[in-house]
């Protein structure tokens, strides 16, 4: 995964500042992903992203995104990426994603934050549904 080039903040405070952050990937064509790597205080520690050749499926990089954790001693992550088609429903697929992720990183001692899902018809915010 490459290095993402978008300036990240000190911290990442809330779903809000989340979804600025990663709001960029709406504009995307194929689907990417984005992880943001937090110390304890929700300080960014760094991010990284993955990049999909289809506009409706990314493969879920969990080994790399435990390995970049452990990397920057993140304590917790936030993960997002893109609907191309504008329409920002999880998926069922997206669901499972989220569940393995989570539970990959809880037996880091880490958590995963929220997963956000970014298309031109808005932001979904799985923590806000209840669904972390």
């Amino acid at each position: 995964m490459p290095i993402e080039a978008l300036a990240a903040p000190r911290r990442l405070a809330d779903p809000a500042a989340a979804g600025a952050l990663f709001a960029c990937l709406a504009e995307e064509t194929v689907e990417v992903m984005a992880f943001v790597y937090l110390a304890a205080d929700q300080r960014v520690l760094g991010m990284r992203q993955a990049r999909s050749g289809s506009v409706d499926r990314l493969v879920l990089p969990i080994r790399d995104v435990a390995a970049d954790a452990l990397a920057f001693g993140a304590a917790a992550v936030v993960m997002a990426h893109n609907h191309p088609s504008g329409d920002p429903t999880p998926s069922v697929a997206d669901r499972e994603a989220t569940r393995l992720l989570a539970r990959a990183l809880e037996t880091l001692e880490m958590r995963l934050l929220d997963h956000l899902i970014v298309a031109s018809g808005g932001i979904t915010s799985f923590r806000r549904l209840g669904l972390l």
